[in-house]
């Protein structure tokens, strides 16, 4: 057995480990390497931020923990799963049940309204009855502010409303494990508010969230910062958990 592999048998009881993970993309004939030889662990229950710079690798993480993308070496386990060594029916299947994702761009559907947006992901998982789907979606677009625009397609409500039914829509299906790419970023103060109020229920209920984010005040108010620089974890720091009482500065 290597040595990556032992770490990670190791430390198989976080909900995410990472361990010396690479991340090469070709351009033209070369190759360029966005993460470089990464580790770290993130237990169950933690409240985390990811921050540096803009194309430092801080999306490509995130793609590799929900397992849309793959690393190039190294390897990522998740919520039970060693990610690397599943097919892509494999992921989709584990991703639908155990991770909610707030995309940096919505992602709706734009034929479907709000609510059918986030009574999606439980159709194709399968889960709760259709009664208590569509029960489910009115809660979580309550939840997020927008229990009167259910009906509507997300052609017909603003950007930060569509980021909103997005937030909401990651807890469709009751996932352990909530990942978002700037999941406050289209939201105006009072919405940011909102949400990252809605964050901190979820993680007081025994989820664990992960997020990149450039919001500086925000990165302070969660439980842990990891900082990546030039694709090479540079900090990661645990922060005052008095910082999340204290209200978002404006």
């Amino acid at each position: 057995m290597n040595s990556s592999n032992t770490a990670l048998n190791a430390s198989g009881s976080s909900l995410i480990d990472a361990q010396h993970v690479i991340k090469r993309f070709p351009v033209g004939d070369n190759h360029v390497t966005i993460l470089k030889g990464i580790s770290f662990q993130i237990e169950r229950g933690e409240f985390v931020s990811i921050v540096g710079p803009s194309g430092n690798g801080k999306s490509t993480l995130l793609n590799m923990i929900t397992g849309i993308d793959r690393p190039s070496e190294g390897h990522i386990r998740a919520v039970g799963q060693q990610l690397t060594s599943l097919s892509e029916n494999e992921l989709a299947l584990w991703r639908r049940h155990n991770v909610g994702i707030i995309f940096q761009f919505f992602q709706m559907l734009p034929s479907l309204t709000l609510a059918e947006n986030i009574i999606l992901p439980m159709d194709l998982a399968d889960k709760y009855t259709p009664k208590e789907r569509r029960e489910r979606a009115l809660h979580l677009l309550d939840q997020v502010g927008l229990a009167n625009q259910a009906a509507k397609l997300p052609s017909e409500v603003s950007g930060g409303q569509q980021q909103r039914a997005g937030i909401a829509r990651a807890m469709a299906n009751d996932p352990p494990l909530i990942i978002g790419d700037e999941p406050t970023g289209r939201l105006d103060p009072k919405g940011a508010v909102l949400c990252f109020e809605l964050f901190e229920s979820w993680i007081a209920q025994g989820k664990t969230m992960l997020m990149v984010t450039h919001d500086k005040a925000l990165a302070e108010r969660v439980a842990r910062k990891i900082e990546i620089y030039d694709g090479h974890i540079t900090g990661d720091h645990r922060i005052d958990q008095t910082a999340m009482k204290t209200g978002m500065p404006a």
